[in-house]
C-alpha cells in the first residue's frame, strides 16, 4: 500500500477523517523523531516538514509526490530539489489568518497606546506616562502583502475606521482597502502611512526589501509591524531607524535570525514590541482549518487533479 505521513498530533477523530479519506493508503501518525527512515522512503504523500524529509524522501528513487506544508512560510524548504523531484507542494497560506491578524491590531494597538513603555516601566516600578500617545481611529495603515491575511487585517483595522491601503506584487485590487497599489507603488504609500504592515513572503524579489531607503521613506511618527518572513527586512537598517527615530517604533514577530541572539540590540530598544513568532502559531482552530484544508487537496490528489491543489506553490514565483 501506498504510504502517508502526517507529522502534526491529531486527535483520534482527526485521524480517522483523514483515513475515511484515503482508505487505499497506509497512513502514520507520528511526531518526527517516532517515524522510522523506511516509511520516509516509501512515502507518496507527506503532510508537514522536517529534516529527514529532503534526506530521505528524495532523490531519484522518490517516491514522494506532494508535501502538504502546515506552514504560510515555504522559503525554508529545498524549493529546488522538490522542484527538480517532481513534488507538489502546497502551502498553508490563509489558514493563520485570523491568528495572524489578531497579533498585528495587537502590535499596533500595544505601539500606539504606549503599552510597550508602561511594560518596561512597570519592571522598574516606575509610574510615568509615555510621552505622547496616538489613536488608531482615523489613522492610515499600509498592508504590504494584501493576501489572505492582508484582508483579514484590513477587515480588523475597519472597525477602528482607519484608511486602508493595500500594496499587492499582482497589482489587483482589495476590496476591503481604499486604495490598492502596485509594488512599484510602495515608496508612495510609505510616505503616507502611520502604520505599515509587512506581510510579504521570503523571495529574491523580496529579500531585504524594507531597508535604510525605505524607512526613510516612513513618516518620522510611522510604527512598522512585520509578521511576514525576516529576512524580507535590513535588521541593521531596522535597528538604525529605530535608534535614530526616523521611525517610531515596530511590531516584530519574526526576524532574519531566529532565535534572535540575546545580545541583539533589539532586546532592549524601548520602542519596539517582540514576539517569538507565534503570530500564526498553534491554535485549536488553526488545527482544525489545517486540516480541514489537507483533507481537501488529499480528496483533489486521490481524485487525479492534482493541478486544482489548493494554495498550489508556483516555483518560479517561490509562492
Amino acid at each position: 500500500m501506498p504510504t502517508i505521513i502526517c507529522l502534526q498530533k491529531l486527535s483520534e477523530e482527526q485521524q480517522e477523517l483523514v483515513r475515511r479519506t484515503a482508505p487505499d493508503y497506509r497512513i502514520v501518525f507520528a511526531r518526527s523523531e517516532d517515524v522510522e527512515d523506511n516509511d520516509y522512503r516509501e512515502a507518496e504523500i507527506i503532510c508537514g516538514w522536517n529534516p529527514k524529509v529532503e534526506q530521505l524522501s528524495l532523490g531519484a528513487n522518490s517516491k514522494l509526490g506532494w508535501v502538504q506544508s502546515w506552514s504560510s512560510g515555504i522559503d525554508n524548504l529545498p524549493l529546488g530539489l522538490l522542484e527538480e523531484s517532481g513534488v507538489r507542494l502546497t502551502d498553508a497560506s490563509g489558514v493563520h489568518a485570523r491568528s495572524v491578524s489578531e497579533t498585528v491590531l495587537a502590535l499596533m494597538l500595544g505601539l500606539s497606546r504606549g503599552i510597550v513603555s508602561s511594560v518596561h516601566h512597570q519592571r522598574a516600578a516606575v509610574w510615568q506616562s509615555p510621552s505622547m500617545l496616538a489613536e488608531m481611529n482615523g489613522s492610515t495603515v499600509a498592508i504590504i502583502g494584501a493576501g489572505q491575511i492582508g484582508r483579514e487585517v484590513a477587515r480588523l483595522a475597519r472597525a477602528f475606521e482607519m484608511k486602508i491601503i493595500g500594496v499587492r506584487r499582482s497589482g489587483g485590487t482589495m476590496p476591503e482597502a481604499d486604495e490598492t497599489f502596485a509594488a512599484s507603488h510602495l515608496n508612495e504609500v510609505l510616505h503616507v502611512a502611520d502604520y505599515v504592515v509587512n506581510i510579504l513572503p521570503l523571495t529574491s524579489e523580496t529579500q531585504h526589501l524594507f531597508d535604510a531607503s525605505r524607512f526613510a521613506q516612513m513618516k518620522h511618527s510611522a510604527h512598522f509591524i512585520n509578521v511576514g518572513r525576516g529576512a524580507t527586512v535590513r535588521t541593521e537598517d531596522l535597528v538604525a531607524a529605530l535608534t535614530s527615530g526616523t521611525i517610531a517604533g515596530a511590531g516584530l514577530d519574526v526576524f532574519e535570525q531566529e532565535p534572535l541572539p540575546s545580545d541583539h540590540p533589539l532586546w532592549t530598544l524601548p520602542n519596539v514590541i517582540m514576539t517569538p513568532h507565534i503570530a500564526g502559531g498553534s491554535t485549536l482552530r488553526n488545527t482544525e482549518r489545517l486540516l480541514k484544508l489537507f483533507v481537501s487537496n488529499l480528496e483533489i490528489y486521490l481524485s487525479g487533479d492534482k493541478d486544482s491543489l489548493h494554495n498550489l506553490l508556483d516555483y518560479r514565483k517561490q509562492y
